[in-house]
C-alpha cells in the first residue's frame, strides 16, 4: 500500500498552533490591539517602509480586497497612513506611523521566541535545508494559483 505524505496537513497543523502560540505572546507583550495577520503586515512595512499597496500584497500573500480592510483598520488605529504616489497618482504609498514604530521592539522579540521554537533543536544545515524545501513548496503553490487564475 502506497504511504500517504502528510506534508499539507502537517504544514496546517503547525499554523494552526504556532497562531495560537503567538497569539499568547502577543498578550503577554500586551500587544492585543494588533491580531497576527495585521502583524504580517506590519512587520512586512518594518522590512521596508514606504511600498505600494501591490507590494505589500505580494509580500504578505494577502488578496487586495482583504489586506484594504485590514490596511483601514491600522489606519484607523493609528498605525499606517496610505499616501498617493508623487510618481504615479494610481499607486497607494503604505507608510508606517511614529505609533507603530515604537511597537517593532517588542515584535522583533516575539519573532525571535517563535525563531526560536520553530527550531529548537535543528543544526544550521538542518534550518537552511527545511527553509530551501518550504520555498520550493511556496513556490509550487503560488506557481499553480496564478496558472489557475490564467485559466490553465
Amino acid at each position: 500500500m502506497k504511504q500517504l505524505r502528510e506534508g499539507g496537513f502537517l504544514i496546517a497543523k503547525i499554523h494552526q498552533l504556532s497562531g495560537r502560540i503567538l497569539a499568547k505572546k502577543i498578550k503577554e507583550y500586551n500587544l492585543e490591539e494588533i491580531n497576527p495577520a495585521q502583524g504580517r503586515i506590519l512587520f512586512a512595512l518594518w522590512q521596508k517602509d514606504g511600498i505600494s499597496i501591490q507590494e505589500l500584497s505580494k509580500k504578505t500573500s494577502l488578496e487586495k480586497s482583504t489586506l484594504t480592510s485590514m490596511l483601514d483598520r491600522l489606519e484607523d488605529t493609528g498605525h499606517l497612513v496610505r499616501i498617493p504616489s508623487k510618481e504615479d497618482r494610481r499607486k497607494i504609498i503604505v507608510k508606517l506611523t511614529e505609533k507603530d514604530k515604537k511597537l517593532q521592539n517588542a515584535y522583533i522579540q516575539i519573532s525571535k521566541e517563535m525563531t526560536g521554537l520553530f527550531y529548537k533543536g535543528l543544526t544550521k544545515r538542518e534550518m537552511d535545508e527545511f527553509e530551501k524545501f518550504l520555498t520550493r513548496i511556496l513556490d509550487n503553490l503560488i506557481a499553480f494559483e496564478k496558472g489557475k487564475k490564467h485559466g490553465r
